[in-house]
């Protein structure tokens, strides 16, 4: 079957291409990038006018929960839910139950998701059995069956001989250690940024501190293996800081900044509502506006989620003993595009950058490009679109966002993978 998008702005970061063309999609592959005013046809022909055809997005921070909390998510309604944000590819955490730790779990994840997934499910294996941080896991195993990455997420592992000693076989095998920068001894029960408002609200705070040690050692370990790092959910002014000058040093570093961190402060958490709990949490104003600018020149390659759904009940616990996290997979464009591209701090082209091209990169696949011959995963999306965030039409089983009723402008209107379309605004 053939499809050609006419009529859109093609942004591919991976060609240099940003202007108008057509793009024709045979046997599932991009054939052709072609004048808007040359005539061809096609067995589906899609008016994209008014919008961005861009590589699909991918997030390479999501928590799918299945196996093991299906109650929450699954690979199902995941993927769905990442589809309609505009995502082609995502990369699931290991900390499900039992946890991905092994060359097996990675098989099964994968089979799962060719059942189930509507989208590329890309498996991020855990650092160290059942993530207890005591013994490594088979990293060269889950390597060779298909993880792109190893992540201990949810935790740091604080034995720092054992971590190196993982960096080195992630190393061996070609993958990326993604990290979670989070001191143990230092996080306690806290569950709001130290300051005033964890203070006026009763709760424990989580001070900067508590990433900043650990982003610095972990940089550390990555100048000293030689290991491919990416921090993830970077949430204080000096992990950029720190970030901006591995980089300088010539290490093989990168960094990701999730929509809420760049779009909220502690100052916007209304009361005891635990929809505004993450990890790490929202910090203060100078640490929000280092994020942005740290996007704005590069030195945070990535945006991606956390997307982290939970059932409304364990929300609705309070601050205090909620779980951490917020669902992004449907909210993640359309907030990136109000409060980075429509107010200058991003170009369109660098946004398709940090959410597609630059995670491919990271993760080392063959995706985020529309070159001529490259798989047809694809997101058109209307920049102009208006709404109204409602997360009782979610597609994720979890609702917990702080976004609720925010009135965003931007928005996938078709997601189409490998060729065919998973996704269609209707």
């Amino acid at each position: 079957m053939s499809l050609l998008i006419k009529g859109g702005r093609l942004i591919d970061p991976s060609t240099g291409r940003d202007g108008l063309f057509n793009v024709l999609v045979q046997d599932g592959k991009v054939a052709a990038i072609l004048p808007q005013e040359e005539s061809i046809s096609a067995d589906v022909v899609i008016d994209a006018a008014g919008c961005y055809v861009v590589p699909g997005l991918i997030d390479l921070h999501v928590h799918l929960r299945e196996p093991g909390f299906e109650y929450k998510e699954t690979i199902k309604t995941g993927s769905m839910a990442a589809a309609r944000g505009g995502y082609t590819s995502i990369c699931p955490m290991p900390n499900t139950k039992p946890v991905i730790d092994s060359p097996e779990m990675v098989r099964w994840l994968l089979d799962k998701a060719k059942e189930d997934a509507v989208i590329n499910i890309w498996p991020v294996g855990a650092v160290t059995l059942g993530q207890q941080g005591k013994e490594l896991a088979d990293i060269a195993g889950m390597a060779k069956a298909g993880a792109v990455a190893i992540s201990e997420d949810g935790k740091s592992v604080m034995d720092t001989k054992l971590y190196k000693e993982g960096m080195l076989e992630a190393k061996k095998a070609g993958i990326t250690v993604m990290a979670h920068c989070e001191d143990k001894c230092l996080v306690g029960q806290g569950a709001l940024n130290a300051g005033p408002v964890a203070d006026r609200l009763g709760v424990a705070g989580i001070g900067n501190d508590v990433e900043d040690i650990i982003t610095a050692r972990d940089i550390l370990l990555s100048k000293s293996t030689g290991c491919k790092l990416h921090l993830c959910h970077c949430s204080t002014k000096d992990s950029v800081a720190m970030v901006q000058a591995a980089k300088a040093d010539g290490l093989c570093v990168s960094a990701e900044v999730c929509p809420h961190h760049f779009t909220l402060t502690q100052d916007d958490i209304p009361g005891d509502d635990a929809n505004y709990k993450m990890n790490p949490p929202l910090r203060a104003k100078a640490d929000r506006d280092a994020l942005v600018e740290g996007l704005s020149e590069g030195i945070m390659e990535a945006i991606s989620t956390d997307h982290a759904p939970h059932h409304a009940d364990e929300k609705a616990r309070g601050i205090a003993k909620a779980p951490f996290g917020i669902v992004g997979s449907e909210t993640a464009l359309a907030l990136t595009m109000t409060y980075l591209v429509h107010t200058g701090k991003l170009t369109p082209y660098a946004m398709v950058e940090r959410m597609s091209s630059r995670p491919a990169q990271i993760i080392g696949i063959d995706r985020g490009s529309l070159a001529e011959g490259k798989i047809a995963d694809i997101a058109i999306i209307d920049p102009d679109r208006e709404y109204v965030i409602d997360s009782s039409d979610f597609a994720s089983l979890g609702k917990n966002t702080p976004f609720n009723g925010y009135k965003v402008r931007g928005k996938a209107i078709m997601t189409i993978v490998g060729g065919e379309i998973v996704y269609e605004e209707r």
